[in-house]
């Protein structure tokens, strides 16, 4: 509502400008042509200039006022490095917006027609052109430099310790696969999917034994965590819009990324000032009808509470094939084949 009635000032104001401009082009008619050309580019330049400073204000306010809502707070290691690399490519490219902007506006006033006045003509001017060359080139430079080096920061070998999650899209849910105590994934096999095995899960693989899935992603903040990410059908998106992470799931090509939480779900909660906030995981691909319900909740917790929440899950192979293959036989399969790893 502040915003609305901002923006409803802001158009009056813009109004009563040009209403003005007009009015004074009005009575510029009656006068000899001479004097009305003069007075009438006179008005125009004014009014340029007022445009430039309301268009200003404008985006200064709604820069101000609505921050939040498009760019969230960072809450991992490496979405602040994304979001000061983006900071300091809208600064950096802000002030020379403003600056040129401010320049053509003014111009426009300061060379309006008068009478008796020539203007001054000249080819060219090496200095000014090597001038406006070499520095964006120079600026480019660093800021790509900048760019390249946390690229390289981002992508880097996830650290030994990290929490290992598999994220699989399907239309339309997830499957989040957790690695057990021995923190590694079981091995996956195309061969061996079915009704019941979508994942192609190797059960003869230790390694699945202790793996659990869960409805939602819990992260242990502070704690590096290497997220696996594939999918199943069509094109999805693993998107976090607070971390700064979004990695497509691409059936047949596995992709991975490792971040680190800064911040729990309680402490952005505080920040924001909303008791009902909730990070979440979205599917940032039009997957089908039912892309809306991609949605999952993700929770930040402290690494204690996390601890607690591991020991309470159960594996899927014991509370399943374990129970199953009492019943019916589980069949041996050598391959080594992954659909993942």
């Amino acid at each position: 509502m502040q915003l609305l009635l901002i923006t409803l000032a802001l158009v009056l104001v813009f109004i009563v400008i040009v209403q003005v401009g007009k009015a004074v082009e009005l009575i510029s008619v009656i006068k000899e042509e001479d004097d009305r050309r003069e007075e009438t580019s006179q008005s125009v330049g004014l009014w340029l200039v007022l445009t430039g400073i309301f268009l200003f204000i404008f985006m200064a306010i709604t820069g101000y006022t609505e921050y939040d809502k498009f760019l969230p707070t960072p809450a991992s290691e490496q979405g602040m490095w994304i979001h000061e690399l983006l900071m300091i490519t809208l600064v950096s490219t802000g002030i020379v917006f403003l600056i040129t902007n401010f320049l053509l506006f003014y111009f426009a006033w300061k060379y309006r027609y008068k009478k008796n006045r020539k203007a001054y003509y000249f080819p060219d001017n090496n200095k000014l052109e090597l001038l406006w060359t070499v520095v964006p080139a120079l600026a480019l430079t660093v800021m790509v430099g900048m760019g390249i080096d946390k690229w390289f920061k981002i992508f880097a070998e996830a650290p030994s310790e990290a929490v290992v999650i598999e994220a699989t899209a399907k239309q339309f849910g997830w499957y989040l696969r957790y690695s057990g105590n021995d923190n590694e994934l079981g091995k996956r096999d195309f061969t061996l999917v079915n009704a019941t095995n979508e994942l192609g899960i190797n059960w003869n693989d230790p390694s699945s034994h202790d793996d659990y899935l869960s409805d939602e992603l819990v992260l242990p903040v502070n704690t590096p965590v290497l997220v696996k990410i594939g999918a199943l059908d069509v094109i999805h998106n693993f998107y976090l819009p607070e971390f700064r992470i979004m990695m497509d799931a691409v059936p047949g090509l596995p992709t991975k990324f490792w971040f680190r939480p800064t911040i729990t779900t309680e402490q952005m909660r505080e920040i924001k000032n909303d008791p009902e906030f909730e990070y979440e995981l979205a599917c940032n691909q039009l997957c089908g009808t039912g892309h809306w319900n991609m949605k999952r909740v993700v929770t930040v917790v402290t690494p204690e509470e996390y601890t607690k929440w591991v020991s309470e899950q159960k594996s899927y192979y014991e509370q399943n094939i374990l129970v199953k293959s009492e019943e019916v036989e589980v069949p041996v399969v050598e391959s080594e084949s992954e659909l993942t790893h």
